[in-house]
């Protein structure tokens, strides 16, 4: 975005009704995990069992993640809209790696101090880099996953920023995206499989139509890629649910999955035509700090707080008190390492990919590249910061004309990423 672009930007806020979604999704996840699943922290038990009969809709709670994918298509497009790949790699890595490290630096200390889990140095090493699924390399924690799926979200959208983010590259984007997933869903291909995601695409890709869907307007077009997505999704859904080796649902609960899939969808349709604009509460706001962290540490601090509170406390109790520590650990992880972190991270990742620019043109090295003629204190020699827990209200409503592009940017918070 131009600096005379930047100096008329209108005033920033948050899409407080997107923090919440994202804190319920994370809710829901929690609770299959914690009363739904056929495991559970509780040793011994199976929380699907104990938890009878609140697990029959507990049970469910896993589609939560297919909710944070819708949200990720709808604020990762909203975050990068006007901005450069230097700044999509530096939100990315500032928002998704300190509270990561900490988790992943948690599970080892549980493993070495309980036994419980998967925190070999062997295992934690490599899942550092948050790559190791990719590697061969087990996950550290069962719900790491989520991540490597956006991972490849990540850098399917790279090649729309790197080319510049419009309206007519979008539809581009999404349609070849949909027809190729499709594809290689047919081809069988583990390489195509990989690349293209076509299990999670549709919610990717129906994310990013709601989005444009509320900056630019409703469109049938807009609504035929929901639409797609949608039938996509539940296609999908239904077998990963009650068909394959682990079984998350019952083999008879498949109208509730394409139920609550259809569900996600209509919330976020909701959103994307401001519906529920009128969720203002600002206490959402922090809701959405917490999801992330909650996200990653919830299943393995569970086990070893059952242990210690289990039988002694009944179960809901134990569980009740488990999501308070975890809702507790999760604040203290967002405010004492997310945001340090975060702090000392983005200047310094911002100057060395500054560097990189500089590099390319000559300029000289120093321990801030500035053009030639200007002083440290010239304010032109300064690199931009931007707010990124805020985003810009709607441009005017207009779905741009044939040959047209869309004006101004709409920066965002990094609210969809997961997980």
């Amino acid at each position: 975005m131009s600096a005379e672009a930047k100096a008329h930007a209108p005033r920033r806020v948050r899409l407080l009704e997107v923090d919440l979604l994202r804190f319920l999704a994370a809710l829901a996840v929690v609770l299959y995990h914690y009363t739904g699943s056929r495991g559970g922290p509780f040793e011994g038990e199976k929380a699907r069992e104990l938890f009878r009969p609140v697990s029959a809709l507990t049970q469910f709670g896993y589609l939560g993640v297919e909710l944070f994918f819708l949200i990720s298509g709808f604020v990762i497009l909203m975050s990068v809209w006007g901005r450069s790949m230097a700044d999509f790699a530096v939100s990315r890595i500032v928002r998704l790696y300190p509270a990561y490290w900490f988790a992943v630096l948690l599970i080892g200390v549980i493993y070495y101090t309980t036994g419980l889990g998967w925190g070999e140095l062997e295992t934690v090493i490599p899942n550092l880099t948050m790559f190791q699924q990719g590697m061969g390399v087990r996950n550290a924690s069962n719900v790491f996953w989520t991540l490597w799926t956006e991972m490849h979200f990540y850098a399917l959208i790279s090649i729309l920023v790197i080319a510049g983010v419009t309206y007519q590259r979008c539809i581009t984007f999404m349609a070849s995206w949909s027809v190729l997933s499709v594809f290689a869903h047919e081809s069988n291909s583990k390489i195509a499989e990989s690349l293209l995601i076509p299990e999670y695409a549709p919610f990717f890709i129906a994310g990013m139509a709601f989005y444009l869907i509320h900056r630019f307007g409703s469109s049938l077009l807009l609504w035929l890629f929901v639409g797609f997505s949608w039938a996509c999704a539940v296609r999908y859904a239904v077998p990963a649910a009650v068909e394959k080796a682990y079984r998350i649902a019952p083999a008879d609960a498949w109208p509730a999955v394409a139920i609550i899939v259809t569900l996600t969808f209509a919330i976020m349709a909701l959103v994307a035509t401001g519906k529920l604009s009128w969720l203002r509460w600002r206490f959402f706001a922090t809701l959405g700090a917490l999801t992330y962290p909650v996200y990653l540490i919830h299943y393995d601090v569970a086990p070893p707080l059952a242990r210690l509170i289990y039988p002694a406390m009944a179960p809901w109790t134990a569980t009740l008190t488990i999501i308070v520590i975890v809702l507790a650990a999760a604040y203290a992880i967002h405010k004492l390492v997310e945001e340090p972190l975060a702090a000392w991270l983005k200047p310094r990742l911002r100057e060395s990919f500054a560097r990189l620019q500089t590099a390319d043109t000559g300029t000289r090295r120093g321990r801030r590249a500035r053009p030639s003629g200007t002083s440290p204190d010239d304010p032109a020699a300064r690199v931009p910061h931007t707010n990124e827990s805020e985003v810009s209200p709607l441009p005017a409503r207009t779905v741009p004309q044939p040959g047209e592009e869309p004006h101004g940017s709409t920066p965002s918070a990094p609210i969809g990423s997961t997980i």
